[in-house]
């Protein structure tokens, strides 16, 4: 069993999705599969911690020949799991309010969570491939969870179709790949690369692929067109869940393929390499994702399009790596910790501050929300100022890192990362908006005043997640120790 211990995170969260199967087919007792569920995920994301700051476990070479056993995986199991764990304990508050709870909701959020882990620690195209299915299908699923929904069955609807043309591009470009390399494996096909012996055609079309595919998981302009309609149409647990997980295996895959398998762009003969087509998508992504946001009258399509715009700054980090080296991946981890964080608060106080069935999800719909229900407001509050970068939050440094990586990279990345601030400052309109109707605004004379949803599901993910916006913001030094130990397995 000691030869399985590199991958007992992922042993541990399909018993867990097994046990839970079982319970919902032989039991009609449901009420408390949310706590089992985050329980569960808690518990993995505590496993894959203790092996973060420890040893590393030794594993044969028929697990790592598919699946990394390193610091880089285990940071993202981490963030994983502590996500989908927040998004569950909101769900158990969301779903029982709005009559739909049932026992598969929870099963899919394990096993998308699973794939999600999967993709996160793939180092050959073929786990590539199957960790992104066994992810996309889920989230297809929990979009389309609400079936009664029109939104959501038309969100959903989006999502597989595009998703689906996406993953072909990917595979696609895979056997292109395999054919201007002969191999699967990303440190084949980076020896390969580097040495020169790569089929130079094959080889720029099948990165452009393989850049189209991953860029659409991650939301980046111009893949982005499913994002605010999934978004808006799903349930807002499986909102806060996608935009977290999802996001983070999308990261975490695009840093193994692009740093992985293609190395250094100058050693590749092809052209200037694939940083400066991130840097382009990076700019286009921060800007549109935030102009975009501006004419939002949803609260929920304004996130999803601050959803995108967060992509783009994640590309800033990524398009840095070749010149700043582990920091740039460094400060990426960091942001995909932070960023986590804050939307879980941004999304559960939206939960907290609806009516009994009824979403908050429009200014108006939050008008005044935080004079009569301000406990319920203030999470909210903290959540968008850590997403728009103000001190003493994660987001803060987040924004500082990565911004920080572009300046030591130099050369045209200080205009990216000049264009990134400026992208920061006209997402402050749009954040600050949102506070200013929660006190400054009365609401409608017609309106039902919202009623906060008494659920300590809801309750406990906010405090979670409130606490540790708090202090990443307060304490960062400790959480960019274990970043910087987790880039230190892609980037020496």
């Amino acid at each position: 069993m000691s030869v399985l211990m590199g991958v007992s995170p992922l042993l541990l969260l399909v018993t867990a999705g097994l046990a839970i199967m079982l319970v919902d087919a032989f039991s009609d007792e449901r009420s408390e599969l949310a706590v089992v569920t985050a329980a569960s995920l808690f518990v993995v994301a505590g496993v894959a911690g203790a092996m973060l700051v420890g040893e590393l476990p030794a594993a044969p070479d028929v697990i790592t020949r598919y699946l990394a056993v390193d610091r880089l995986g285990l940071f993202f199991d981490v963030v994983i799991c502590v996500g989908a764990g927040l998004s569950a304990l909101l769900a158990g508050g969301y779903l029982r309010e709005h009559g739909f709870e049932r026992g598969e909701f929870y099963v899919l959020i394990i096993f998308t969570a699973f794939g999600a882990m999967v993709l996160a620690r793939a180092v050959d195209l073929l786990s590539i491939f199957l960790g992104l299915e066994t992810m996309s299908l889920g989230a297809y699923a929990l979009v389309a969870y609400r079936r009664t929904s029109a939104r959501a069955v038309e969100g959903a609807v989006k999502y597989f179709l595009l998703g689906s043309f996406a993953a072909a591009i990917l595979l696609f470009g895979s056997a292109l790949l395999y054919g201007a390399t002969g191999h699967t494996d990303l440190a084949g096909i980076q020896q390969v690369v580097a040495a020169g012996e790569a089929d130079a055609t094959l080889s720029v079309l099948a990165l452009a692929m393989l850049i189209v595919g991953l860029a659409f998981k991650l939301g980046v302009v111009p893949f982005h067109m499913w994002v605010p309609d999934s978004y808006e149409g799903a349930a807002t647990p499986v909102t806060t869940f996608m935009s977290v997980v999802v996001k983070a295996a999308a990261v975490a895959v695009m840093l193994r393929v692009l740093v992985g398998a293609f190395g250094d762009p100058a050693s590749m003969g092809l052209y200037t390499g694939w940083t400066p087509i991130i840097a382009l998508l990076a700019v286009a992504t921060m800007v549109y994702g935030n102009l975009a946001a501006l004419a939002q009258t949803s609260v929920k399509r304004m996130l999803a399009y601050s959803s995108v715009a967060h992509a783009g700054y994640i590309l800033v980090g990524v398009a840095a790596v070749h010149e700043a080296g582990s920091f740039a991946v460094s400060s990426v981890l960091y942001y995909v910790a932070a960023y986590t964080v804050s939307n879980v608060l941004a999304f559960g106080s939206l939960i907290l501050m609806g009516s009994k069935g009824k979403e908050a999800v429009s200014y108006d719909d939050l008008a005044g929300a935080g004079r009569r229900h301000p406990m319920a407001a203030f999470p909210f509050v903290i959540g968008v100022l850590s997403l728009l970068g103000m001190p003493p939050t994660a987001g803060f440094f987040g924004k500082y890192y990565v911004f920080s990586a572009a300046v030591q990279a130099g050369g045209p990345m200080i205009w990216v990362a000049v264009i990134g601030l400026l992208a920061s400052a006209v997402g402050a309109y749009y954040y600050l908006k949102v506070i200013v109707y929660l006190f400054m605004r009365e609401p409608e004379e017609d309106q039902a005043i919202a009623v906060p949803m008494q659920s300590i599901y809801v309750t406990v993910a906010l405090v979670l997640a409130g606490y540790y916006v708090v202090k990443m913001g307060i304490t960062p030094s400790r959480y960019l120790e274990w970043a910087v130990s987790a880039a230190s397995s892609l980037v020496g």
